[in-house]
Parts: C-alpha cells; structure tokens; sequence
C-alpha cells in the first residue's frame, strides 16, 4: 500500500500527561526523560542535516528513521524485526512524530541508501555533541582512552571478516577503535575497522584526528591519551611527541 507523508508524519512538541487510569498501556514510559532531552539538543533536526545532500521526496523523514534507530536501542532491541514490539505503541509515535512506524523493509532501505558522506557527517554530529557538552562544563584536563571492541555478527556482512574474537573464536567480526572521554564516558570518535586488522591498524591518524578536535574546541586543555601495549610503536611515539 502506498502512503502518503500525511499518513506517516505528525508533529508532537509538548511532553504527554501519565495517566495511570487510563486503559491504554505503555511499557514504554519512560521514553519521556529521553523526548525532553532530544528536544533540548534538537536532535532529529541535526539528524535530518546529515541526510540534506541526498534526493527528497521520501514518505518517512531520514532524520526520524534514524532517530527510531536510537529509540531501538534505547529500548533494549538489537535486531531491526524487534520493532514488531513497539510499532503500535502510541507513546513511540508520538515521540518520533509518526502516525504510523516504518516496517523492517523501509529501515533497511534507509540504512542502505545512508552513503559515506551521511556516515561521516552522523559521526561529525556524534563528537559535536559531546564537544558541545565539554564546553559547556569545562574541565581542566581530559583524558581520552582508546582501544578496539570486537563486534561479532553471525552473517557474512560487508566489512566483517575472521579474526581474534574470544567470545566466539572462528565469528565473523568487526574491530572497530573507540575513543572515550574517561571523566564522562562519553564516545568522542571511533574508526570502524574489519575484524581481523592489529589494534594499531589506522591508530595513529585517529589518535591524532581526535586530539585536535579537542584542541579546536578546548584550546585550553590538557590532554591525556591511555591506550594499551598494543599501540606502543615508533610511528605514535613520534607522532605524539610534539
């Protein structure tokens, strides 16, 4: 069946009232922290400008669908056919602004047409938004840790491949390198990788890319890197040593 925006899109600004006596039941309550906060930091416009080079015309706004992406997870769900769960829930309507949720099929031809531009500017808007929380509540030193996650997946998905995964020794995974604010916990950056490269692989441009993002915004500050022996080498040594 064919829709219309008018058939999928609402706008909802201001927070529902709990109604403990009231029929119709939500287990999803507590979305209501999360859609004051959103709104505070206009999230689901910024994810709609991450989306601004590519072609209109879509019944379901990119920035939504993304945005239901993190509500997903927020939820506790990994797999995209979990949204089954809550695609009638009329609190997680109102929250995304939709009258109606997109089905598996639609988020995976969302995800599919996000190029590597979209990519790169979502992971722009990750680090804008913790550098904007850094500003606001400056500290006179942060430290940023670094190490690598293994992400194992049990399909044959592009980018993953066979390597250390101590959890599921011979899975197919990703390796990807994060970089965390220790004092807030906050993800800065990271570097996706395939699941079979060293922790160093593509390290020492990374660590320096994620530095001078702070020192662009935190002019100030002092830096502190932890990572562990597996980074140790001449190439970081030297690069780091100025």
């Amino acid at each position: 069946m064919k829709l219309s925006r008018f058939d999928v899109r609402t706008k909802a600004h201001a927070l529902p009232e709990l109604n403990f006596e009231n029929e119709t039941l939500t287990s999803f309550g507590g979305l209501i922290i999360f859609q004051k906060f959103f709104s505070a930091i206009h999230l689901r416009a910024r994810l709609g400008t991450c989306f601004r080079h590519l072609a209109s015309g879509k019944v379901f706004d990119r920035g939504a669908v993304f945005l239901q992406l993190i509500v997903h997870l927020l939820l506790g769900y990994r797999e995209l056919q979990d949204c089954r769960h809550y695609r009638d829930d009329p609190l997680v309507k109102r929250f995304l602004g939709m009258k109606r949720i997109p089905d598996v099929a639609t988020l995976s031809r969302m995800l599919k047409g996000a190029d590597s531009k979209s990519v790169g500017n979502l992971q722009a808007l990750l680090g804008d938004l913790v550098l904007e929380r850094l500003v606001e509540n400056p500290l006179p030193r942060l430290t940023l840790d670094f190490d690598g996650s293994v992400l194992s997946t049990t399909r044959k998905a592009q980018g993953t491949a066979v390597g250390f995964n101590k959890k599921k020794k011979g899975a197919r995974s990703y390796y990807p390198l994060f970089c965390t604010v220790a004092q807030t916990g906050q993800v800065l950056n990271f570097l996706h990788r395939s699941g079979n490269v060293h922790d160093s692989n593509g390290a020492c441009e990374f660590i320096l890319q994620c530095v001078q993002q702070l020192r662009e915004r935190l002019p100030g500050v002092i830096i502190e890197e932890r990572k562990d022996s597996a980074f140790f080498s001449d190439e970081i040594v030297t690069a780091l040593n100025y």
